[in-house]
C-alpha cells in the first residue's frame, strides 16, 4: 500500500491504495467519484480525464502515486470550483453542454467538459479548431461532435457577453416548422 496526499476537488485527502493503481481506481472505485468514467483503459476514449493541476490527463494511464501533492478535478469538482469562484449554478461549460443538446448517454461528457474546461481556462477565446483539437482525444459515440463543439462556442459566447450560436438542435427543428 502507498500513502498518497493530495487535493481533490478542493479538499485535502490523505488516503492509500496499492502502489499500481491508477488515478481512475483511486478516484473511481476507493473514493467513489464515479463521474470519472472507465472505458478502454489504454488511454485511447479519453471517457477517463481529469485535470491534474489544471491540465486534462488520462487517469487511467496515469498512477495514483503522480498525484501525490497536486491538485486533482473530477467532474463532481467543477460546479463547486465555479461557485467557489463566484459564479452561480454549474459551471458554464455544463450549462452549454445542456443547453445545446451535447448530452447523450452521457458516458463521455465528463471528460469532455472536463478537456473543454482546461482549454477555456488557459484560452478563453479558442476558435474552432483549436476547440477540435483540445476534444481530439474524447471520443464520443453519439453526437458526431457538432453538438459539443457548439457548447464550447456556446460557452464562450456566454462568458464574453456576445450571441451564441443556434444549437444545431433548434435548427432541426426550426426546420421542421417552414
Amino acid at each position: 500500500m502507498r500513502l498518497i496526499r493530495f487535493r481533490l476537488n478542493g479538499d485535502d485527502v490523505h488516503t492509500s491504495c496499492p502502489s499500481h493503481w491508477t488515478l481512475l481506481e483511486l478516484v473511481r472505485y476507493q473514493l467513489k467519484l464515479t463521474g470519472t468514467k472507465q472505458g478502454c483503459d489504454k488511454g485511447d476514449c479519453g471517457a477517463c480525464t481529469v485535470l491534474l493541476n489544471g491540465k486534462p490527463v488520462l487517469s487511467c494511464l496515469c498512477l495514483a502515486a503522480n498525484a501525490a501533492d497536486q491538485e486533482v478535478t473530477t467532474i463532481e469538482g467543477l460546479r463547486p470550483a465555479h461557485l467557489k469562484a463566484g459564479g452561480t449554478g454549474s459551471d458554464p461549460i455544463q450549462e452549454a453542454f445542456d443547453a445545446c443538446g451535447a448530452l447523450q448517454c452521457g458516458f463521455c461528457q465528463p471528460g469532455m467538459m472536463l478537456s473543454a474546461r482546461a482549454l477555456l481556462n488557459a484560452n478563453p477565446n479558442p476558435n474552432r479548431e483549436e476547440i477540435q483539437e483540445a476534444l481530439s482525444g474524447n471520443l464520443c459515440r453519439c453526437t458526431g461532435y457538432t453538438q459539443i463543439v457548439q457548447a464550447v462556442e456556446t460557452a464562450i459566447a456566454n462568458a464574453a457577453g456576445t450571441k451564441a450560436p443556434v444549437p444545431a438542435w433548434q435548427t432541426d427543428l426550426d426546420g421542421e416548422k417552414n
